[in-house]
C-alpha cells in the first residue's frame, strides 16, 4: 500500500511586519510608552510681540533695608567681577549683612581680631553647615570662589586694617568694616566700588563728603543718622537706607546700635 508523504515547505522565512499601535478603548497606544498625548499647535510669538513679555523678578542680592519710599534696597555681593565695599559703621550692621548674605547661599569668611563677638552668629547661622568661618587677622586662606559657590569676605580689623592676603575676585566680594575714619580710610574709600556710611562726627562727615563728592545736605545729615540708617554711595549716586531687622536677627544680635 502506498504511503503518503508530506513535503516540507521550501519557502524562505520572511521579516515580520511592524506591530501597529494597539487600540485601547478607541485610543492609540505605543507599546512601552502609554497613550499618545494630544496634538496642539506650538506656542509661538512674533518678534514684535516679544516686548510684551515681562517677568516679575526683582533685583538679585541681599536686602539691606528700605529706602525713603519704603521700597526694598538690594545689594548684590555675588558678582562675576571683583567688588570692594567699605562700611564706616557699626559691627551690628556688618553682622546683619553677613547673616543675610549667608542666607542667599554665599560662604562668609570673617577676618577679625575679636572672634568672640562673632562666635554666636557663626554658630547659629550655619544651622549645622559651615557657611561662616572666622579667621585671625592676616590668616584668611584662598577661598576658591565660583559662580556656584560665591564668597563674601568681611574684614573686621579695626581702624587700620592691614593689607589682606585675600582680595576681591570674580564671585568674591570684600567688605571692610571701619568703626571710624583713620589715616588709611581715604585710600580705602577712593578704591571702593561702594561705600556705606553710618553716623560719624561732623569733622569725619566733612572728610567723607570731600572724598565721595557728597552734596552739602548729605554731609550735614551724616552726623545725625539714626543707629539703623546707612548712607550707601558712590561718587555718582547715593541712597539712605534704613535697616529693619527681623525678629530672628534682633533675638540673635540685639537691637540696632552704632557703637559696640
Amino acid at each position: 500500500m502506498a504511503m503518503a508523504t508530506s513535503t516540507p515547505s521550501t519557502s524562505s522565512p520572511s521579516t515580520p511586519a511592524p506591530t501597529p499601535p494597539a487600540v485601547s478603548g478607541g485610543r492609540r497606544t505605543r507599546p512601552g510608552f502609554g497613550l499618545i498625548g494630544p496634538r496642539r499647535g506650538r506656542q509661538t510669538l512674533t518678534a514684535d510681540q516679544l516686548d510684551a513679555l515681562a517677568l516679575p523678578v526683582g533685583d538679585d542680592g541681599v536686602i539691606i533695608g528700605v529706602d525713603g519710599e519704603n521700597q526694598p534696597a538690594v545689594l548684590g555681593f555675588n558678582r562675576p567681577e571683583p567688588f570692594d565695599v567699605v562700611l564706616v559703621g557699626g559691627l551690628w550692621t556688618a553682622q546683619v549683612l553677613a547673616f543675610r548674605a549667608a542666607a542667599t547661599g554665599a560662604r562668609v569668611a570673617i577676618e577679625t581680631g575679636r572672634p568672640h563677638l562673632w562666635a554666636n552668629l557663626v554658630q547659629v547661622a550655619g544651622g549645622g553647615q559651615q557657611c561662616m568661618t572666622v579667621f585671625d587677622v592676616g590668616r584668611v586662606p584662598p577661598q576658591g570662589p565660583s559662580v556656584g559657590s560665591p564668597v563674601l569676605v568681611i574684614r573686621d580689623c579695626g581702624m587700620r586694617p592691614p593689607r589682606g592676603r585675600v582680595s576681591a575676585l570674580p564671585w568674591q566680594s570684600v567688605l571692610t568694616l571701619l568703626p571710624y575714619l583713620s589715616p588709611v580710610a581715604p585710600r580705602l574709600l577712593e578704591h571702593a566700588g561702594l561705600v556705606g556710611i553710618q553716623r560719624v562726627s561732623p569733622d569725619e562727615a566733612e572728610e567723607i563728603g570731600r572724598i565721595m563728592a557728597l552734596p552739602r545736605p548729605d554731609v550735614t545729615a551724616l552726623s545725625t543718622l539714626q543707629d539703623w540708617v546707612t548712607l550707601w554711595c558712590t561718587r555718582e549716586a547715593r541712597q539712605a537706607v534704613a535697616l529693619q531687622p527681623t525678629d530672628a536677627e534682633t533675638g540673635l544680635l540685639g537691637s540696632p546700635r552704632r557703637v559696640d
